[in-house]
């Protein structure tokens, strides 16, 4: 398609649709603000988290990273910190003893650069300073491209780190609620179905959240299995005693907040599939990473607002686990674990193209 201009509507958001779909975008994390989506009904629903007022989205003080590019390394380091060439870096500790995202002033609190707009598609770049989040050394420069067609919505990021090596792995941090919290006879996920038919292996985490190093193995029908059958439910195993605390926080995060690989899956095939029976909606993932992080919402406290497209009389807000979060990355803390023989992944440096691609595809139960 050709360009055209570059600037947003009068709500501030970027525009760019296909048939059966619209997302909307601002530079602000390089943010998804809507996804717009058919139901069963042929009726248009907003399936992903988000404000209507795009100037709030820098000053949520709990900053939930909705639908942004956070980096240059996702998810946890753990003890914040990290050794590379035999010099070890510290990092922000901001979630507990803890890095997460790689601090506070990670790519998904920065305003990226608009550097081209189609009637499909959208490109932000980045400009990532030496040590502008703690401990992440070397300049990167950075860019993703969002674009739709036929009920598809394509993510690709490229990446380079031009002057010395520097941890580099990337995400999609979108919120998934594809009944747009209009459901009435509930506000939780767990009625949607998740099947992830090549990750019966998930990474073992602490209560932090943070990788043991261990590799477990999910027993069919036990709380971390989603490869058994395509019908399992996120609330599946919400009856088992270990579900309030199978993400950790001493028992007190219920659900999901972990990594599962993705073993021998052919190329271009759907690796993630989540569903509503409500909505008739399902969304299908491909990517070209090494697993998927699952997060179902656990720390919303039902304070943040809902969009006016979402919702119902007397439901406005997001309560806790009411939505989930599938981002596709490469192992969490591999640089801390080279056991696992992440670092070629993980580490980028002069002479490196740093590359990321997943698409998700909407359509019908």
């Amino acid at each position: 398609m050709t360009a055209v201009a570059q600037k947003p509507g009068e709500d501030g958001k970027y525009t760019i649709k296909a048939p059966g779909i619209k997302a909307q975008f601002i530079p602000y994390g390089a943010t998804l603000t809507n996804l717009f989506v058919k139901d069963k009904n042929g009726e248009d629903v907003d399936v992903v988290l988000g404000y209507d007022d795009v100037d709030y989205y820098p000053k949520d003080p709990g900053h939930p990273v909705y639908n942004a590019i956070p980096g240059r390394y996702v998810n946890r380091i753990g003890n914040g910190k990290y050794t590379l060439d035999n010099v070890t870096y510290t990092t922000e500790k901001n979630d507990g003893s803890n890095t997460l995202h790689s601090g506070t002033n990670n790519w998904s609190y920065r305003t990226w650069d608009v550097t081209e707009v189609t009637e499909d598609s959208i490109t932000f770049s980045i400009h990532d300073a030496s040590n502008s989040s703690l401990g992440m050394i070397g300049l990167v420069e950075g860019k993703v491209t969002y674009s739709v067609s036929d009920s598809q919505w394509k993510i690709k990021m490229e990446a380079t780190a031009p002057e010395e090596r520097t941890p580099l792995m990337l995400t999609q941090h979108t919120y998934f609620n594809l009944d747009a919290f209009r459901d009435p006879t509930t506000d939780k996920i767990w009625n949607h179905t998740l099947y992830l038919p090549y990750s019966q292996r998930y990474l073992a985490a602490d209560d932090s959240a943070l990788p043991t190093g261990e590799i477990a193995t999910a027993i069919a029908g036990s709380i971390n299995d989603f490869a058994s059958i395509p019908s399992l439910t996120l609330g599946h195993a919400k009856n088992d005693p270990g579900f309030s605390g199978n993400c950790g926080a001493g028992g007190q995060c219920e659900g999901y907040n972990g990594y599962w690989l993705i073993d021998d899956a052919p190329k271009d095939a759907v690796v993630a599939s989540l569903a509503s029976p409500f909505s008739g909606i399902k969304a299908d993932l491909r990517t070209d990473q090494a697993g998927v992080v699952v997060y179902s919402g656990n720390w919303f406290d039902g304070t943040a607002p809902l969009k006016s497209t979402q919702g119902l009389e007397g439901r406005d807000t997001v309560p806790r686990s009411s939505c989930v979060a599938i981002e596709a990355q490469d192992y969490v803390d591999g640089i801390n674990h080279p056991e696992w023989g992440r670092l070629e992944k993980q580490i980028t440096g002069p002479g490196d193209i740093y590359t990321w691609e997943s698409s998700w595809t909407f359509g019908l139960i």
